[in-house]
């Protein structure tokens, strides 16, 4: 895959990203990546450490826009939640994406990033796939209308595994569709590195499209 590094700037905002794109990307999905804590700050490089760009720099050939953006040093993705749609939006109209065929995954940080854009933008992705992750479980009726395919280590010891099992039943409790594959005695960085090697999660995001674009009401919005 070809691929092109980039800076996102906003006012006083800067952000590192890396796009991987194929000879022709009439038609293809975006899958947006977000990486764990350790790669966060200036060297763009370190984001080969895992996941997609892992993969993707290991020679996997991929049927999509990748866009992996590099979070900044002294930030979490939920801190930065608009300025990472921003930067989608950017790249969407580049490369022509299709607005049904949008997803967006992430391990360790970027998996508690992933839920929290699904839930901050629930209207917007065809899937979300958080591998090693966790968030506000009482928000998920957002998601109610987002598939979501969530993968996490049964001996995961830095992220525990309930954090995505309380995340997935909320889901589910409130309508939604939401798959938690469980991998039986794999830690955090291993399966991490499992989901996206031997799982099916990338084909599952490259299959997705989203139908219903309906606005979501905010938890509690009626009381604001």
């Amino acid at each position: 895959m070809n691929f092109k590094d980039c800076v996102y700037k906003k006012d006083d905002f800067s952000m590192n990203y890396k796009v991987f794109y194929n000879e022709n990307n009439d038609n293809l999905p975006l899958i947006v990546y977000l990486h764990g804590a350790g790669e966060r700050g200036e060297n763009v490089s370190h984001l080969y450490r895992h996941g997609i760009p892992k993969l993707i720099n290991e020679g996997r050939e991929i049927p999509a826009v990748v866009l992996a953006p590099q979070c900044p040093a002294l930030c979490v993705w939920d801190n930065i939640v608009d300025e990472v749609k921003s930067l989608i939006d950017s790249v969407v109209k580049e490369f022509n994406i299709k607005n049904d065929r949008i997803c967006i995954t992430g391990s360790s940080m970027g998996g508690f990033g992933t839920w929290s854009m699904g839930l901050t933008y629930p209207s917007f992705f065809a899937g979300i796939a958080p591998v090693a992750g966790g968030g506000m479980s009482w928000r998920c009726a957002k998601l109610a209308k987002t598939p979501v395919f969530a993968v996490h280590g049964s001996a995961d010891d830095t992220v525990p595994f309930t954090y995505s099992k309380l995340m997935a039943d909320a889901v589910n409790a409130n309508g939604g569709i939401a798959r938690l594959l469980k991998l039986d005695g794999l830690g955090h960085n291993d399966g991490i590195d499992f989901a996206y090697r031997n799982t099916e999660i990338i084909d599952w995001l490259l299959n997705m499209r989203r139908n219903n674009f309906d606005y979501v009401p905010e938890i509690c919005e009626e009381m604001f």
